[in-house]
């Protein structure tokens, strides 16, 4: 039996898209001590479990990116299960196997086909609690932050590489100063 776990990054952020990644381990698989969401663990920390998760042959991940634009097209929610099904679609045409996918609370699969098929269930924390889960927030953290931090090469003015697109002061009064720009999630900027 094979793990699925999904996780999305960035559904609370003012500016970039929301990353969603899709992690698939062997039931029981055991892990190295430390593994944690990825909001538990350091920048540094992250980058280690990155590289873990890319050189174990038994760890197949994959992600899907939702840009501002849909987000603001169709709301973040949606835009996040839409990042969901994509990123878990790159497994299941050539695996057949038994799978049962756990997302992170806050993520749903809309796909009645995938429902029908695989035993999935949402699983409120599950970030703090599976480690399948725990492994594809740290795969959606990283490929994020490193969106961001080309983001914030191609707009320095808004500090992209400090804040990732969250609210902090630093990037509200950015916004004060510059406005917005393409990468700025409009329904989300509405009161600055």
């Amino acid at each position: 039996m094979y793990l699925i776990g999904i996780d999305e990054v960035g559904r609370g952020c003012l500016a970039g898209p929301v990353v969603v990644a899709a992690v698939m381990i062997a039931k029981g698989m055991k892990f190295p001590k430390g593994l944690r969401d990825s909001k538990r663990l350091s920048e540094k920390q992250r980058s280690e479990w990155l590289l873990y998760i890319k050189n174990n042959p038994k760890i197949f991940c994959a992600s899907a990116v939702v840009s501002p634009a849909v987000i603001d097209r169709i709301n973040i929610s949606q835009a996040a299960n839409l990042a969901a099904l994509r990123a878990l679609s790159k497994f299941l045409r050539p695996i057949g196997r038994k799978i049962k996918i756990q997302l992170d609370g806050g993520l749903y699969l809309k796909n009645k086909d995938y429902q029908k098929n695989f035993n999935a269930e949402t699983v409120i924390k599950g970030d703090e609690k599976i480690n399948a889960i725990k492994l594809a927030s740290i795969v959606a953290k990283v490929k994020r932050d490193k969106m961001m931090k080309r983001l914030g090469n191609i707009f320095p003015e808004y500090c992209f590489e400090i804040h990732k697109g969250y609210a902090t002061k630093l990037h509200r009064e950015a916004i004060k100063k510059n406005g917005l720009c393409e990468w700025h999630r409009r329904s989300f900027c509405k009161r600055i």
